[in-house]
């Protein structure tokens, strides 16, 4: 309970006991928490008499009875809001006046988080992305190899995301809007992530695919070694130019069901270029910028691959619709 509860007062009354349990006389209590010794007492006395550990008026929870806190709870499943705008809505519609911190601690205390919502693609169907699912199963019982391809455009511009900064510092890093965008093509094989293949081209069309796949089978396959390759639908991707050479070079071709990002588990591995070789880094040229990219695929992965199989798979997710639709 202890570790659990986010108020200071239960904290104390629980340590005040428990210290009292071993043996601690009220004195000793009192210097080591830092309060009265009559509050320590009172600590004490409240737990043997009832067992109480919380203050006497339970928190700002006591302001909406169990009708309205059920209400509130519904409306909030459905929707999303910030304290503020929480905080505005239940004087509205209760009449009751919360501050912030106090909403704050209401919502912890009712089973809430503060975290973003989930992005999900508006026109996608579950129904197919089920069907894949089950097509992806039976391909891998015949025991050839399945590659998940896809592209990236990282660009040069300075991303800036979260990261640990000792409290009451701030950490500056240089930023840049370059709009420099490098065009990687990559595929992957779950088998051994090590040995993803990735080019970089000056645009990605048919073309480039069709280069690509030529790549793909001279690295790592020989002509007569049958490979499946998942990928999207983009139009360089069903051009006739890209299927004739999937046909010549054994390529059998699986296009991935309508906004399905998270039937490709190669989207996870750009996540993972980005975290290793772009956030909060400054690049001042966009050769360094290439350089840092490439340096990612051709050092970094292939020490880091072992580790990354609980984060690269294939226990795909199934999307559902959001409640907007």
């Amino acid at each position: 309970m202890h570790d659990s509860s986010r108020d200071r007062r239960v904290c104390d009354r629980i340590k005040a006991v428990v210290l009292a349990s071993e043996g601690w006389s009220v004195s000793m209590i009192s210097q080591a928490l830092r309060i009265h010794q009559t509050t320590v007492t009172r600590h004490i006395n409240d737990y043997l008499q009832s067992e109480k550990l919380k203050p006497e008026n339970g928190g700002s929870q006591s302001k909406l009875n169990a009708d309205e806190t059920m209400a509130l709870i519904e409306h909030l499943a459905e929707n999303t809001f910030h304290t503020h705008q929480i905080v505005e809505y239940v004087q509205n519609q209760f009449q009751v006046t919360y501050t912030v911190a106090g909403m704050n601690k209401w919502l912890h205390h009712n089973g809430f988080s503060y975290k973003q919502p989930k992005g999900v693609p508006h026109k996608l169907n579950p129904e197919a992305q089920e069907a894949f699912i089950q097509h992806y199963q039976e391909l891998k019982q015949l025991n050839e190899p399945i590659l998940f391809m896809d592209a990236v455009h990282p660009s040069q511009a300075t991303k800036i995301t979260y990261g640990w900064i000792r409290k009451g510092e701030d950490k500056v890093i240089e930023t840049t809007g370059s709009r420099t965008r490098l065009n990687f093509v990559g595929a992957l094989n779950l088998t051994d992530i090590s040995t993803t293949v990735t080019e970089s081209y000056e645009t990605i069309d048919s073309e480039s695919i069709a280069r690509f796949f030529w790549k793909l089978k001279k690295a790592h396959y020989p002509l007569e070694q049958k490979i499946h390759v998942i990928l999207d639908g983009a139009g360089y991707h069903r051009s006739q130019l890209v299927k004739d050479f999937a046909r010549m070079l054994n390529i059998e071709l699986h296009y991935l069901p309508p906004y399905s990002p998270n039937l490709n588990p190669i989207e996870r591995l750009w996540k993972v270029m980005h975290e290793h070789a772009r956030n909060n880094v400054y690049f001042p040229t966009k050769a360094s910028f290439k350089d840092a990219i490439n340096r990612f695929f051709d050092v970094t992965l292939p020490k880091v691959a072992g580790s990354l199989t609980t984060r690269i798979n294939d226990n795909f997710q199934v999307l559902k619709s959001a409640t907007s639709s």
